[in-house]
């Protein structure tokens, strides 16, 4: 395994500095017209794809990812996102006409989104320039001064987005800063205008309490478990390899991952047989030679799993794998879990790693119910032939987001809002939802003839009662 550096904390002053230096300069960003904006869209797009090499290079130094997947989970979201919203930002940047209601007659009213400010958008290490860069494209679009704090996890990530910030940027406009727990814990101290967070619940709420001391707006794109299920109906092929690709894709180190399947009784053992075919095709009976497959980021998380697993087992719940785990490598194969008991840690903690729990039903309710016990996840697969089925699970459970007969691959569709609810996020990103995150809504009423209303204006008379009833009853 490549040497783990360690991203270096930013002092307090150069932070300070920071901050007022994009604080000075946030409304002359925000001033910017829809070509400026383009332009600096333009010009990350361009440094990203200059830097494609090296970016996989980074990748595979922080946690040995491929270079195709790299491509796929890394760049293309970045590019894809940066396309889309260059071709609505001259919509998005219009004033929105809004009705005006009689009772109001003479005046015309419009919703001007205007940029919220300064903003701090803090990035977690699984998709390290993706779920950067991806927040920073709608912050840049919506007109506003950003900080960057990417995770001092995958520092080489780190040390190449700050150089093509820096080359793409003015630090009045656009700076970022390396460092771990001290260097976050300075920066939530700072009044910015909005945060934007992504990562684990847990720390998502030590970062909506520091912004509660400021009034700062939030957007969390948080995790949790989230559940397949696979009906009866299923096409167990399709389910099996699109939930391996799902769940195994950088080594299942990921927030819409699948955490854990529900399969209808009749099917589960052809639908666990399909799942190990799919392994070993994807990654062959030689998983930890195999270069798509990725590792863990670290020790810490290597340990985290592996606790996840052995408590199972001492729980006397079945474990299936491919090869054995090597701890000098973060290594940890593709493991099937089944017979897990609820209370198990495996089933009660968010696993974010290549961990995947089966559990047999033959009652959908039951399978809705327990679903509804937990927090709110931040996606929701379903794999089913079956449309009654499927409304009723849409219907009786609540996510985030989430797929019919796929996984994941919600997260690429730009027209969609993308993000939790209450455990699993506050807020949406992504295109238009993104753009709305960063912006304010503002209510603008413009009077241009005299209005009824200045009739009834103190002091007050029967006559003017009279209007004001005809208005409480008719307008």
């Amino acid at each position: 395994m490549t040497q783990v550096l360690v991203a270096p904390e930013t002092s307090t002053n150069i932070i300070d500095k920071t901050f007022e230096a994009l604080k000075a300069n946030q409304f002359k960003v925000g001033n910017t017209t829809v070509t400026q904006r383009k332009k600096k869209l333009t010009k990350l797009l361009q440094a990203v794809v200059k830097y494609r090499p090296q970016i996989k290079e980074a990748m595979y130094n922080d946690f040995k990812k491929h270079p195709s997947e790299v491509d796929m989970t890394e760049i293309y979201p970045i590019t894809s996102e940066i396309k889309y919203v260059r071709s609505q930002l001259h919509k998005w940047m219009r004033n929105q006409k809004a009705k005006t209601p009689m009772a109001l007659l003479g005046s015309s009213s419009y919703v001007k989104y205007e940029p919220k400010g300064v903003v701090l958008i803090i990035s977690p290490w699984n998709f390290p320039f993706n779920l950067t860069f991806g927040p920073l494209i709608t912050a840049i679009a919506a007109g506003n001064t950003v900080l960057l704090k990417p995770s001092e996890y995958t520092s080489h990530a780190s040390a190449l987005m700050k150089k093509i910030v820096e080359e793409v940027f003015d630090k009045n406009e656009v700076s970022l800063v390396e460092g771990g727990i001290e260097t976050s814990q300075k920066l939530l101290s700072l009044p910015f205008n909005h945060i934007f967070f992504t990562g684990a619940p847990k720390v998502g709420k030590i970062v909506m309490a520091a912004a509660a001391k400021h009034l700062t707006s939030v957007t969390l794109e948080l995790g949790g478990k989230s559940p397949t299920i696979v009906d009866a109906s299923a096409n167990l092929d399709m389910a099996a390899r699109r939930i391996a690709n799902g769940k195994f894709v950088n080594n299942g180190q990921i927030c819409i991952a699948p955490d854990y399947v529900y399969v209808h009784e009749s099917v589960a053992d052809k639908f666990q047989e399909k799942l190990q075919q799919y392994i070993k095709k994807f990654y062959s009976d030689d998983i930890q030679n195999e270069s798509s497959y990725s590792r863990m980021v670290n020790k810490r998380h290597y340990d985290r799993v592996q606790a996840l697993v052995e408590d199972a087992y001492q729980r006397e719940a079945k474990i299936q794998s491919v090869n054995n785990p090597d701890a000098a490598d973060n290594f940890i194969s593709p493991t099937i879990i089944t017979g897990a008991d609820d209370s198990s840690e495996v089933m009660t903690q968010e696993i974010f790693g290549p961990v995947l729990p089966i559990i047999t039903y033959s009652n959908l309710d039951t399978v809705i119910e327990k679903i509804n016990s937990k927090e709110k996840p931040l996606a929701l697969y379903i794999y089913s032939k079956h449309r009654k089925n499927i409304n009723k699970i849409l219907n009786n459970t609540r996510a985030g987001g989430g797929c019919i007969n796929h996984t994941g691959v919600h997260f690429y569709n730009k027209n969609l809002p993308f993000g939790g609810s209450n455990n699993s996020g506050i807020g949406k990103g992504h295109g238009w939802y993104g753009f709305q995150a960063f912006s304010n809504a503002r209510g603008i009423l413009k009077q241009n003839m005299p209005n009824a209303l200045d009739m009834l204006s103190p002091p007050y008379t029967g006559f003017k009662q009279k209007l004001i009833d005809f208005t409480v009853k008719w307008l």
